[in-house]
């Protein structure tokens, strides 16, 4: 009988129940992290400097998992608190509503914020002295991607029209009107959907308005994109750091793609194919069309930055077209009008968040470095670049007063918090003590990255992350973790859907290793991926697997399960027919299975095109040499196959392909499909349910961890 139709349906979060009763065996003050700590962290973001420099907006993340959604409100803290440690942090929102994206008067004396208390979402001001907060817009539409120019004149934020519509009650009563006469829906070009949404014809335009006297409602807005065949910002993760206002209040500069119709083999015919994103300025009163600023490129260009005084423009660039994964250089323009030129040209790093210095004469910037997400700084005039800060993951530079500069930085032991360091290298110091309490509690497992000779003996780096409680001498099983992308990296960082510390929490230790095509080590070990899915990647992980169980004897080499998601789960799929014997267990997420059917069914098709050399019918060959689809004859290794209904990225059908190959082989396995997650697991209890799959699948197949003293098969 093939015992796969036969798994029991798992109990809801008892592997979490498991893992708390388990935790008696750690001091009282010590505890494993667990699933529901992961899921219910609050989370730290969009952390915003005030104009005086001596505060710090920020938006916290808390769960409610009665109602299964996160909630968001602002909080402040004083960059100079006596207390420090995060003592001066109030909170200053307390709606049931959401409340994001603060912005800064320039007065400083109030914060701007988009709140959803009024129904939808629009935009709120909040006195900082006292009072309560006011409702500046009440638009038909949600607000999102707020700004405010530095003279306070201004406002800009983006709403979804259709955009032939001249006036926002035209874009509502088409909304209002659809499906009355049928739900057909018909396209006549591709982004017929989009990561997990399907397109109805609207487009994010950027609008402005004049900032409000006290007490009024805003002006209607004007569309300064009005006509547009394209997002502003960029779908379908794109936000306030592509819109920027010049340092006069009277230009703003974004960056969009605007739907391409070139002719055949001129310019692609479609977004589908294209990753020209261009840098754009209007005027803020919409008196003139938006302006191309960088029209010669025929690739990435993004993040636009003013200087402080507002001569020069910085802004992202990557060069070759159809790659998304190209380095992003930092560039440098004379602003309004003059030539660009690329700050920092031999450093082989491509550059994250950025910004200016107080003087104009350095650009902090974050970027990806060998395993980390490093903090460093960029002369203007030399290109010379130093390290500010090298541990964790570092985002959303800004400079504060005094020369300083303040950053969120999370890493395997911690969510984000918020620092501040000196700009000359000095001691951080943390402002924020989010979560201080559960923090207190948990134990996590020690990890350490390790180097070893890949493909070609080229040096690839890992992290090993060992099992909470570790005891001396003990044989522990493996979770081999694959990092998806391809081109990406498992790095220092919290992770809130692949967290080392809850596998490691669960008595598992964990391997990861950043194969070729990673991203961090050089953009040469990036692209070498391209046409290789399955040569040099696997390589890099059969040999790392190798250097890793030689140098920690604590691993178990007859207990390893290899876990990944996305190009992870194609890996695994992969690993399925070209490494069979290897592992007691796999694990799919959201895995790709037949190259073939995915090339024409996913929707950005610049990524396999450029990773594959051409589409499938130019190049059929070049998709089929690593097609998983072609080795199912060899699968024999129990495999957790997990998938979202929409999921437009890799369909649906990939991951139940995945599973009927499996059945057909009367391999042992199991297929979890979210009918309410896109290509990530994102609701609270979707998350909860994830967790316990996962977890009971390794305890199955791994037997029961010896640490944690958990229970086999959950």
């Amino acid at each position: 009988m093939n015992r796969a139709r036969i798994l029991p349906l798992p109990v809801l979060h008892l592997s979490v129940l498991l893992a708390s009763l388990a935790a008696t065996a750690f001091a009282a003050e010590e505890r494993p992290l667990t699933p529901l700590d992961l899921v219910t962290m609050e989370r730290l973001s969009s952390p915003v400097v005030s104009p005086d420099g001596a505060r710090v907006a920020y938006v916290l993340r808390s769960t409610d998992l009665e109602a299964n959604r996160g909630r968001t409100d602002i909080w402040l803290v004083e960059i100079d608190a006596p207390q420090g440690g995060g003592a001066a942090s109030r909170r200053l929102t307390t709606h049931e509503a959401s409340d994001s994206e603060p912005v800064w008067r320039p007065d400083g004396e109030a914060l701007l914020f988009l709140s959803t208390r009024s129904g939808s979402s629009q935009v709120w001001e909040l006195p900082l002295a006292g009072g309560e907060a006011r409702q500046l817009t009440d638009l038909p539409l949600d607000v999102a991607n707020l700004l405010v120019s530095p003279d306070g004149g201004a406002l800009a934020f983006t709403m979804e029209v259709f955009r032939d519509c001249a006036a926002l009650a035209c874009t509502t009563a088409r909304l209002e009107s659809a499906g009355r006469d049928g739900s057909g829906v018909a396209y006549e070009r591709l982004f017929v959907r989009h990561w997990d949404t399907w397109v109805d014809g609207r487009r994010s335009h950027l609008f402005t308005t004049p900032y409000p006297e006290a007490g009024a409602i805003v002006a209607p807005p004007v569309d300064v994109t009005a006509g547009f065949d394209g997002d502003v910002p960029s779908k379908p993760f794109g936000g306030r750091e592509e819109i920027a206002f010049s340092p006069d209040g009277r230009s703003l500069v974004f960056t969009a793609r605007v739907a391409p119709s070139g002719p055949p083999g001129i310019e692609p015919r479609t977004e589908a194919l294209s990753t020209n994103f261009d840098l754009y300025a209007v005027p803020v009163d919409g008196s003139e069309p938006p302006r191309n600023l960088t029209p010669d490129n025929p690739a990435w260009d993004t993040q636009p930055v003013f200087s402080p005084d507002g001569t020069s423009l910085a802004y992202l660039a990557m060069s070759r077209a159809g790659y998304e994964s190209d380095r992003l250089r930092l560039m440098l323009r004379s602003w309004p009008r003059g030539e660009a030129r690329e700050l920092a040209a031999s450093w082989d790093r491509s550059a994250g968040g950025f910004v200016f210095s107080p003087d104009g004469r350095t650009v902090y910037v974050t970027a990806q470095d060998v395993g980390k997400t490093s903090l460093f700084a960029v002369d203007v005039a030399t290109g010379r670049v130093r390290t500010l800060v090298a541990r964790g993951t570092v985002s959303s530079p800004q400079v504060a007063a005094g020369g300083r500069v303040v950053f969120a930085r999370n890493d395997m032991r911690s969510p984000s918090q918020l620092y501040v360091i000196d700009a000359t290298g000095g001691i951080e110091r943390q402002l924020t003590s989010v979560n201080e309490e559960r923090l207190r509690e948990l134990r996590f497992g020690d990890f350490e990255q390790f180097s070893f000779a890949g493909w070609n003996d080229e040096t690839v780096y890992g992290y090993v992350v060992e099992p909470v409680g570790l005891q001396r001498g003990a044989k522990v099983p493996v979770a081999f973790v694959i990092h998806g992308g391809p081109q990406g990296s498992s790095s220092d960082n919290f992770h809130y859907r692949w967290n080392p510390q809850v596998l490691a929490g669960a008595g598992y230790a964990v391997v990861m290793i950043d194969f070729h095509g990673s991203t961090g080590y050089g953009q040469a070990f990036t692209d070498s991926i391209r046409g290789d899915w399955g040569g040099k990647p696997l390589e890099d992980l059969q040999k790392g697997l190798a250097a890793a169980l030689a140098r920690f004897p604590y691993l178990d080499g007859e207990r390893v399960c290899a876990l990944g998601a996305s190009y992870g789960g194609y890996m695994v799929n992969w690993i399925a027919g070209n490494w069979p014997d290897r592992f007691r267990c796999l694990v799919n997420h959201d895995g790709l299975f037949d190259n073939r059917a995915m090339y024409y069914s996913t929707e950005e098709l610049w990524f396999p095109e450029w990773d594959h050399r051409g589409p499938y019918h130019a190049n059929a060959e070049g998709h089929e040499r690593h097609n998983p689809s072609r080795f199912v004859e060899r699968w024999q290794t129990p495999m957790l196959v997990i998938h979202g209904d929409l999921d437009f990225r890799v369909p649906l059908e990939q991951g139940l392909a995945t599973f009927t190959a499996l059945q057909r082989r009367d391999v042992p396995s199991r297929f979890v499909r979210f009918p309410d997650e896109n290509h990530w697991v994102l609701k609270p209890k979707n998350s909860l349910q994830w967790h316990d799959e996962v977890l009971g699948w390794l305890d199955r197949w791994l037997g029961s961890p010896e640490v944690t003293g958990r229970a086999p098969g959950r």
